[in-house]
């Protein structure tokens, strides 16, 4: 991370973090080796060469206090959002960045060149409004599993849709075929606040999916392929994935 604090940053990170999952509630304070897993992300997000600016916006003071423990920068905001990009939104309101990152808190082992491949792309195609990241699907189980968003585009690189359920349809006499979404998101400044004024719409109530409420109001987003993985931790299961991932990793 550049470190570099002008009145209009070239780009700046956001990770949106909640207390209250659903699922895993505190799972961003759970201990991943020495560290907790909202530490991980902030640490690995700081190697980012694009972003000017890191921050953990949060409602809640068990997670603010962890963050200012381990040197981290906090954004207060409400308890109102119900998405981590309102959040996202509610921390950038009233400011003019050139480029917004959405960080998911609850992805540990990202890495700082995945949210510069989407800085740069935003930069070099300024009629973009969002780019996301995609990786192909190499098992089964991948396609199958409902906690692991798919993507599908068309020639382009664009999002046609995306969904917790296996698509394209899969034929189990061909070999797997398919793209799962890597939940990191770079927003054109402007439209983060446009984004705000949208309501959610049927499919993505539907899907539990917000980036579907970009293509419900007719916008695109654009999608690179990574090889680079993550492990995202949405139950006590992936929890103690993520530690033997670590484990074996050290």
């Amino acid at each position: 991370m550049s470190g570099v604090n002008t009145l209009k940053p070239r780009a700046v990170g956001i990770i949106p973090a909640r207390y209250g999952a659903s699922r895993f509630p505190g799972k961003l304070l759970a201990l991943l080796g020495d560290r907790t897993v909202i530490e991980h992300v902030y640490r690995r997000a700081e190697t980012a060469a694009s972003l000017d600016e890191l921050y953990v916006a949060t409602d809640d003071d068990r997670i603010a206090g962890i963050v200012n423990a381990f040197g981290g920068k906090v954004i207060r905001t409400s308890s109102f959002p119900a998405t981590g990009t309102e959040r996202v939104e509610e921390a950038c309101r009233g400011r003019e960045i050139g480029v917004v990152v959405n960080i998911q808190g609850d992805e540990p082992f990202l890495q700082g060149e995945m949210i510069d491949l989407i800085v740069e792309e935003l930069e070099r195609a300024p009629e973009f409004p969002v780019v996301t990241l995609m990786k192909k699907i190499e098992t089964v189980e991948e396609l199958k599993d409902p906690d692991l968003v798919k993507v599908v585009t068309d020639k382009d690189g664009f999002a046609l849709y995306f969904s917790r359920s296996p698509i394209p349809h899969s034929d189990p006499s061909l070999p797997v075929f398919g793209c799962k979404h890597i939940g990191l998101y770079g927003y054109r400044g402007d439209f983060l606040s446009l984004f705000a004024k949208f309501p959610p719409g049927p499919l993505e109530e539907r899907e539990r999916l917000e980036q579907l409420r970009i293509l419900e109001n007719g916008y695109r987003i654009k999608v690179l392929e990574t090889v680079q993985d993550t492990i995202g931790i949405d139950t006590p299961e992936d929890l103690e994935r993520a530690r033997a991932y670590l484990n074996r990793s050290l």
